[in-house]
C-alpha cells in the first residue's frame, strides 16, 4: 500500500505541476532599463521605489505609509489602482528612495526626523512608532511592479523570502528578543525597541538578448538594518544599532534614513519567470504535499464507493419493480416509491430556498469562471487586486441568472408573490454581506486604516450593484416567471403522506450535520493556505491545485447529498428540498469551526477591534460558502429524485386503452398499488345508477361484498387502513375527484385509490359506455 501511495504521488508530481502550477501572466508590459550615458529613447535609466500599506500578522488594521512618521517624497505621481487593490486596502504611493539604473551608491542619506520629547505631538508619533514594532508591521516595497523582498535562512537550511521587512524589532523585559531583534546579537538590551534606519538594496537585471544595452529588472533584494548615526548630513552606516529605550521620556532624539544599492547582472533569469524564486520560497509550499495528496486519494476513493453504492442499489430496486409477477407482490410498494405521490410536494418557506438558490447560483459560477481564469495566468500576483476585481465584475454581471434561476424554482413551487420574490433576489443576500461589510469598514474608518474604503469607491460599489447587478436580476426573473413551470415527472397527491416516526439515523438533524463532513475534509488543507494568504499576507498563486479542490468539493458535495438523500426517502419522508440544501450547506459550519481554530492556534492578533474584524469579515466568507455548498447540494438532489422518478414512471406508466366490460380485471392486471395516485380519462361518462354518485364534483365509488375481502385484506397487510375507505351497507367505497363527467377522477387519499379505482370501474362497467386510458398520474 505505501509503495503504491508512493508510485501515484511520483505520478501525480510529474503529471499535475503543469495544471497545478497555473500559466503566469505577468499583467504589465516589460520595461527596458539603460546607463544613464547609452541615451536609448525607448529606455528608462531612472528607477522608481513605491512603498505600500504596512501590515502586521498581530492586527487586522493595515496603514498607509504616510500614517507613520517616515522620510515622504515631494510631489511624486501615485500609481492608479483598480477595484480590487482598493478593497484589498492596498494604498501605493510614491517614496523618496530613487536610484539611477547601473549606479552604485552606499550610504545614501534620505531624511532624518527629530523628536522633541517635551513636545506631545512629538511623543504621540514616536509612540505610534513603537507601538508598530511591538506589533511587528511590516513594509512593503514595489520595485518594477515587483516586490522588494527580504531573503533569509529558515529551518533545514532553507531560503525563505519574504515580500516584506519589518519596521523595527523589540527585546523584552526579560532580555527576550522578539521578532527580527534574532537576527544579529546586538540587539541584547532589554526593554528597548530597534528602529531598521538603513537597508542594503540589490536590483538584479538581465540584459535583453540582441537588445543590448536594453535591460530588465529581474529580482530586488534588500536587508534591513539599524545603525545609530553619529553625523547625521554624512552618515557612515557603521557603529552601533539605533536603540529607543522606553526609559528616556525627555530630550531629543534624532533618526537618520540612509540606503546603499547595487546592481548584479543575471544571465539565466528570465522577465518573464522573474517571481519564481518568491513563489517557490512560500512556508509551507512542500511540506504538505504528501499529506494533501493523500487527501485527495481518499476523496476520490470515497467518492467512487458512493457512486458504485448508489448505481447497485437503484439498479437493484428498479430491476425489483419491473419482476412484479403477481397481484399480491404488485400491491406491496416498498422503499423510495411509497413517497412518489408527495415528493415533488412544495417545500416550507419556498420564497426564502428559490432566493438562496438564485444567489448560490451566482456565486457557484462566479467562482467557476474565476478559477478558471486564474489557472489560465491572468489573474496572477503580479497583476495586482485582478482577483478580487474579476471576481465583483463577475458577481454584478451574473444577476441574470440568480433572478432566473430564482424564479423558476419560486414558481415550480407554487408562489405567486413574484415582486416580492425578485426584490429578495437581488437584495436579501447582498444586502446581509453588505451591512457586514459597511459596519466593518466603519470601525476601519474609527481606526484610521487604510483598509477603510474611501467614499467614492462605496458609492461606485453600490451603484455596480444597482445599476447593474438589481436590473439584471429583474431581467432574469422576467423570463423565468414567462416560463412555464418545471414539469416533474409524477403527480402530488392533494393530501399529504403522513410520514412515519423516524429512528435517530434518519431524523434531519444528525444527517445535515453527518452530510458536511467528507466536503469539509477535502478542503481543509487547501483552505489553511487561503487563510494564510488572507490574514497572514502571503501570496497564494496555486489556483490550478485550488480549481481541482474545486471540482472534488462539488462532486463531494453532491455524492454526500444525494446518498443521504436516498437513505431519507427509502424511510418515507420526503421533505428533500431544505435537507438537501442544508446537508451540503452544513460545510460552512465546519469551515466557521475551522476558522475560530485557526485564529486561535495560528494567529497572533490582539486587540478587540482587530478580532472583531476577523470574525465579521470571516462571517461574510461563511455564508458567501453556505450558499455555495447549498446550491451544489440541492442542484445534485433534484437532478437525482427527477432522475429515478422517471425511470419509476416509465417502468409503470404505460398507456393502455380500456373497454368498461373488463375494466375491473385490467385494473388488476395493471398492478394498481394502494398507495399511488391514478387518474382515469374517458371521453364519455354519464353515471346515472348503481356504484357511481356525483356529488359537487367528488364522486363516491364503491365496491359490493363480494370484492370486499381482496382491498381490506390489503389494507390490514400494509397497515395503512386509514382514510377514506370505509365499509359500508353497499360495499367498501371510496372517493374519487373529477372537473366534469368526461374529465379526470384523482384518488383524495392514498389509502383508499385501489377501493375508488375498483368502484369507478365497476359503476363504468355497468353503467357506462365508450372507452379510455388508464394511467398513473
Amino acid at each position: 500500500m505505501a509503495v503504491a501511495r508512493l508510485l501515484l504521488l511520483s505520478t501525480v508530481h510529474v503529471v499535475l505541476p503543469p495544471f497545478i502550477f497555473p500559466f503566469y501572466l505577468p499583467g504589465l508590459a516589460p520595461v527596458n532599463f539603460c546607463e544613464k550615458s547609452d541615451k536609448v529613447s525607448d529606455c528608462k535609466s531612472v528607477i522608481e521605489l513605491f512603498v505600500n500599506r504596512l501590515d502586521s500578522v498581530e492586527s487586522v488594521l493595515p496603514y498607509e505609509y504616510t500614517a507613520f512618521d517616515f522620510c515622504q517624497a515631494e510631489g511624486g505621481k501615485r500609481p492608479s489602482e483598480n477595484l480590487g487593490q482598493v478593497l484589498f486596502g492596498e494604498r501605493i504611493e510614491a517614496s523618496p528612495y530613487k536610484f539611477t539604473f547601473n549606479q552604485k551608491e552606499t550610504c545614501k542619506h534620505v531624511c532624518t526626523k527629530e523628536y522633541d520629547l517635551n513636545k506631545p505631538e512629538y511623543r504621540q508619533k514616536l509612540q505610534f512608532l513603537k507601538k508598530s514594532m511591538l506589533l511587528n508591521y511590516q513594509h512593503h516595497w514595489i520595485v518594477d511592479n515587483m516586490p522588494v523582498t527580504w531573503c533569509y535562512e529558515v529551518e533545514d537550511n532553507q531560503k525563505f523570502c519574504n515580500p516584506g521587512f519589518p519596521i523595527g524589532c523589540y527585546v523584552t523585559k526579560e532580555g527576550h528578543p522578539r521578532g527580527a531583534c534574532v537576527i544579529s546579537s546586538e540587539f541584547h538590551d532589554s526593554d528597548t525597541f530597534y528602529i531598521f534606519n538603513h537597508v542594503d538594496i540589490k536590483i538584479v537585471y538581465h540584459v535583453v538578448e540582441n537588445e543590448a544595452p536594453r535591460a530588465r529588472l529581474v529580482a530586488a533584494k534588500l536587508e534591513p538594518k539599524s545603525f545609530r548615526h553619529t553625523t547625521m548630513d554624512n552618515p557612515d552606516c557603521s557603529g552601533l544599532p539605533m536603540d529607543l529605550r522606553n526609559t528616556i521620556n525627555d530630550g531629543t532624539i534624532k533618526i537618520a534614513y540612509t540606503y546603499s544599492v547595487s546592481f548584479e547582472e543575471n544571465k539565466e533569469i528570465r522577465w518573464a519567470s522573474r517571481w519564481d524564486y518568491i513563489l517557490e520560497s512560500m512556508s509551507h509550499t512542500h511540506i504538505q504535499w504528501f499529506s494533501i495528496m493523500n487527501s485527495l486519494v481518499i476523496v476520490l476513493f470515497l467518492s467512487g464507493m458512493v457512486a458504485m453504492i448508489m448505481l447497485r442499489t437503484l439498479h437493484k430496486d428498479i430491476a425489483r419493480y419491473n419482476q412484479m409477477d403477481s397481484t399480491e407482490d404488485a400491491q406491496e410498494e416498498f422503499g423510495w416509491k411509497l413517497v412518489h405521490g408527495d415528493i415533488f410536494r412544495p417545500p416550507r418557506k419556498g420564497m426564502l430556498l428559490s432566493v438562496f438558490l438564485g444567489s448560490g447560483t451566482q456565486i457557484l459560477i462566479m467562482t467557476f469562471v474565476t478559477l478558471f481564469f486564474a489557472c489560465l495566468g491572468f489573474l496572477s500576483p503580479a497583476n495586482r487586486g485582478a482577483l478580487m476585481t474579476c471576481a465583483v465584475v463577475l458577481w454584478v454581471l451574473l444577476g441574470t441568472p440568480a433572478g432566473y434561476v430564482a424564479a423558476r424554482f419560486y414558481k415550480s413551487f407554487g408562489g405567486e408573490k413574484w415582486k416580492t420574490n425578485v426584490l429578495l433576489t437581488a437584495f436579501l443576500c447582498p444586502g446581509i454581506v453588505f451591512a457586514d461589510f459597511f459596519i466593518m469598514n466603519l470601525i476601519l474608518w474609527g481606526e484610521g486604516s487604510s483598509a477603510a474604503i474611501p467614499f467614492g469607491t462605496l458609492v461606485a460599489v453600490l451603484a455596480l450593484w444597482f445599476c447593474i447587478s438589481v436590473p439584471l436580476t429583474f431581467l432574469g426573473a422576467y423570463f423565468g416567471f414567462t416560463k412555464n413551470a418545471i414539469e416533474h415527472p409524477v403527480r402530488t397527491n392533494q393530501i399529504p403522506r403522513q410520514i412515519p416516526e423516524q429512528s435517530f439515523y434518519t431524523k434531519p438533524l444528525p444527517g445535515i450535520v453527518m452530510g458536511g463532513i467528507l466536503p469539509f475534509g477535502c478542503i481543509f488543507i487547501q483552505l489553511f493556505f487561503i487563510l494564510n494568504s488572507i490574514w497572514s499576507h502571503q501570496m497564494y498563486y496555486m489556483f490550478g491545485f485550488l480549481f481541482l479542490v474545486f471540482i472534488i468539493l462539488v462532486i463531494t458535495c453532491s455524492e454526500a447529498t444525494i446518498l443521504l438523500c436516498y437513505f431519507h426517502l427509502c424511510a418515507e419522508d420526503y421533505h428533500w428540498q431544505w435537507r438537501s440544501f442544508l446537508t451540503s450547506g452544513f460545510t460552512a459550519v465546519y469551515f466557521l469551526i475551522y476558522a475560530v481554530h485557526y485564529f486561535f492556534s495560528k494567529l497572533q492578533i490582539t486587540g478587540t477591534a482587530s478580532t472583531i474584524l476577523y470574525f465579521g469579515y470571516t462571517m461574510i466568507m461563511v455564508l458567501i460558502f453556505f450558499l455555495f455548498t447549498g446550491t451544489i447540494g440541492f442542484f445534485a438532489c433534484f437532478w437525482f429524485v427527477t432522475k429515478i422518478y422517471s425511470v419509476q414512471g416509465r417502468v409503470i406508466g404505460k398507456q393502455v386503452s380500456i373497454w368498461p366490460a373488463a375494466v375491473p380485471q385490467l385494473v388488476l392486471a395493471w398492478k394498481i398499488h394502494m398507495h399511488t395516485s391514478f387518474r382515469v380519462t374517458l371521453p364519455s361518462l354519464v353515471p346515472r345508477r348503481g356504484g357511481a354518485k356525483k356529488r359537487g364534483g367528488i364522486f363516491r365509488a364503491c365496491v359490493s361484498h363480494r370484492r370486499r375481502q381482496n382491498f381490506t385484506t390489503n389494507r390490514r397487510e400494509r397497515g395503512r387502513g386509514q382514510g377514506e375507505a370505509k365499509d359500508g351497507n353497499d360495499g367498501v367505497c371510496g372517493n374519487g375527484t373529477t372537473a366534469a363527467p368526461g374529465g379526470r377522477f384523482e384518488s383524495e387519499q392514498e389509502a383508499s385509490v385501489s377501493v375508488a379505482m375498483e368502484g369507478i370501474a365497476r359503476a363504468l362497467s355497468e353503467n357506462g359506455s365508450g372507452d379510455g386510458e388508464l394511467y398513473p398520474g
